[in-house]
């Protein structure tokens, strides 16, 4: 009987969570059910709680580029520790899609930061201050990545006092 009811605890568990927007591409980086606007409030709220400034990172599933600042964000020692140090770091989809503008709102309130293509950053105080906006192509190494010492290097310029 315990084996029964920890078989329909997994089942339920599994159906529970939702496919990749995506699937070829791998797990989503973007929460594609996510209020924009809510996440960037919460990230306030934590940024003036921890005396953190607040990264907002806009982007898209499908985008490849944001899929790689991303795995440099997780993966890449130096910049992990600047991001923990001095950020709040918020992953904001702006996936177009089905004819769906998804957190269209979040990205008219920081004037339209995603006219610069995907992925686009927007530095926020603890206050909620838009400071900058970062077209990440600066950012990147030339080839098919972005440069760590390139990410590193804005961070630190950005961090709070």
């Amino acid at each position: 009987m315990r084996y029964l009811v920890l078989l329909a605890l997994l089942a339920s568990t599994t159906a529970l969570r939702a496919e990749p927007e995506y699937p070829k591409a791998g797990p989503d980086v973007y929460d594609t059910q996510a209020d924009g606007t809510a996440q960037v409030d919460e990230a306030v709220r934590l940024a003036k709680r921890d005396q953190k400034q607040v990264l907002v990172v806009f982007g898209a599933n499908w985008c490849i580029w944001c899929r790689r600042l991303h795995e440099l964000f997780e993966n890449n020692s130096a910049v992990r520790r600047e991001l923990k140090a001095h950020y709040i770091v918020v992953h904001v989809d702006v996936n177009h899609r089905d004819g769906k503008k998804r957190n269209d709102a979040v990205n008219e309130r920081f004037g339209n930061p995603i006219k610069n293509g995907l992925p686009v950053l927007v530095l926020l105080d603890r206050n909620g201050h838009m400071l900058t906006t970062q077209e990440t192509g600066a950012l990147e190494d030339g080839k098919s990545a972005h440069d760590p010492d390139k990410v590193v290097a804005f961070l630190r310029q950005w961090q709070p006092e």
